[in-house]
């Protein structure tokens, strides 16, 4: 795999993390339930292959550092509800959450991706979703059980666990899994011109 100098990991970074900024904003309007669908990943996962954990850290932060600004506002329903229960949790679990996603998408393609690209593309597609995804139901299962009651019962379903799989998971996650998935060979087309280019 080719190594970048630190310049270009650091304006590839930069230009990226504005690109999580764009789409997180924009696609801010895009909900399922109390939830936006998050295209911010799709970035993440580029700067993680091409720049590594660190750059995938650092735009997951970037994402988290928009999220919560919203949840602040108030322009996230679920996220403003969890922050009038508990600003700390709300803003860490923003934070760590997104900024795991991208290292762990970076650790993952680092490993994968100097054999095979598109494996390392494809895993890092799935890793990021399922980090992000997966810390924040545990952190809403464990911080925000009662909330997590509150809205199983508001959707109809009588078991919160239920509404994890059916109502949070099963149509966000699968929709953001989905997302990145497609875009899969986008991004290893778009990884290898920025390479050829570099």
């Amino acid at each position: 795999m080719k190594e970048y100098s630190k310049v270009q990991k650091m304006v590839g970074t930069a230009v990226l993390a504005a690109i999580v900024v764009v789409l997180q904003t924009v696609a801010s309007g895009i909900h399922v339930g109390p939830f936006t669908i998050t295209l911010s990943l799709v970035p993440i996962i580029i700067g993680a292959i091409m720049f590594g954990e660190l750059s995938g850290a650092i735009l997951g932060a970037v994402f988290g550092i928009v999220v919560a600004t919203a949840v602040v506002l108030g322009a996230d329903q679920g996220g403003a509800m969890m922050f009038s229960q508990n600003p700390f949790a709300t803003i860490l679990l923003c934070l760590l959450k997104s900024t795991v996603a991208g290292f762990v998408a970076g650790l993952i393609s680092h490993k994968v991706a100097s054999k095979n690209l598109m494996l390392g593309v494809i895993l890092a597609a799935i890793a990021a979703p399922v980090c992000n995804t997966g810390i924040f139901v545990l952190g809403l299962s464990t911080i925000f059980n009662d909330l997590l009651h509150t809205w199983a019962a508001g959707s109809g379903f009588g078991n919160a666990f239920v509404y994890i799989i059916v109502g949070l998971v099963g149509i966000n996650f699968l929709i953001e899994l989905l997302v990145d998935l497609i875009l899969a060979p986008i991004i290893v087309s778009i990884v290898k011109t920025i390479r050829r280019a570099a």
